[in-house]
């Protein structure tokens, strides 16, 4: 499924440890590697000429360099890209040109300033990438894990389908249990009108709703996983789905979250962005975003 990965890179730590997880996805789906570092056109706009302007090259220089020697690690080649410009831009560009089928990204990098800064960059991409994006955060363990427990959540949409065969696919690879879910997000179904909480009958039909979606969606992919889960939760928080997501994240001991990452519809596009921008804020394992072309 994945036969050409591109790590971005920008001399973060952060970087660095995604850097780390795209090398282990290679090893195991044996995809070739190519690593970018863009210098943001802003930072060049304002760097004097000459010593300022050599001196970011070099930064980018010495990051790639630093990337392929952690690669000998996982003993994969990979082949290096100085770019300059918009940092998303020029990612998504230099995916197309190498046919690449998967962009691997910090959550939250540096700045010139030295800044974090989240991603403008991530999200941006993940808003214009036509590949699966995985993203890492700051908290992912260090160590690179087997990803022995993914997660898929689903609404039964064909984008949260989608996904289940990319989180299929990569359990197979690590010989993983997959865990389909769905959330019942009681502060949606209950709209500006439920002051006075929702009818258990209501939810308990909510939630009959979730495990028909939840059934559906894992025999979709039983043949494909090693092992398959599902579940149905709830939560009343004011983050709505994210925040169901994060607790059977904790709970469940999941490593890895694989979900849909953008929708056609502009209301479907305002929604799903609001739910990826909250889960990056607050889930502390990658995440592979997938859209629903690839």
């Amino acid at each position: 499924m994945y036969d050409r990965i591109l790590i971005a890179v920008d001399g973060s730590d952060e970087a660095a440890r995604a850097a780390e997880r795209g090398l282990e996805f290679a090893r195991v789906f044996d995809a070739a590697v190519d690593v970018v570092y863009v210098v943001e056109s802003k930072a060049l706009r304002v760097a004097s000429p000459g010593g300022e302007t050599a001196r970011l090259r070099e930064q980018g220089e010495a990051a790639l360099e630093e990337i392929e020697a952690l690669a000998s690690d996982f003993d994969r080649p990979v082949t290096t890209e100085l770019a300059e410009g918009k940092p998303a831009d020029q990612i998504v560009a230099f995916a197309s040109d190498r046919d690449a089928d998967l962009i691997v990204v910090g959550r939250q990098g540096l700045t010139r300033l030295g800044k974090r800064l989240l991603g403008g960059v991530t999200e941006r991409l993940l808003h214009r990438s036509d590949v699966p994006v995985f993203v890492v955060p700051k908290g992912a363990s260090d160590a690179v894990t087997d990803y022995s427990d993914l997660l898929v959540p689903t609404d039964g949409s064909e984008r949260a389908a989608v996904a289940g065969r990319h989180g299929a696919a990569v359990a197979q690879r690590y010989g993983s249990t997959v865990h389909v879910l769905n959330v019942v997000d009681l502060q949606a179904a209950g709209g500006a009108f439920a002051a006075g909480g929702l009818r258990e009958e209501f939810v308990e039909r909510l939630e009959a709703d979730g495990e028909e979606v939840v059934e559906d969606a894992a025999a979709e992919i039983e043949d494909a996983a090693p092992a398959v889960t599902t579940a149905v939760v709830r939560t009343a928080s004011f983050d709505g789905v994210p925040a169901g997501v994060r607790e059977y994240v904790v709970e469940a001991d999941i490593d890895l979250l694989v979900m849909g990452a953008r929708s056609r519809s502009s209301l479907g596009r305002r929604i799903l962005g609001s739910i990826t921008s909250t889960l990056l804020r607050i889930v502390d394992v990658p995440v592979l975003f997938v859209v629903r072309s690839s």
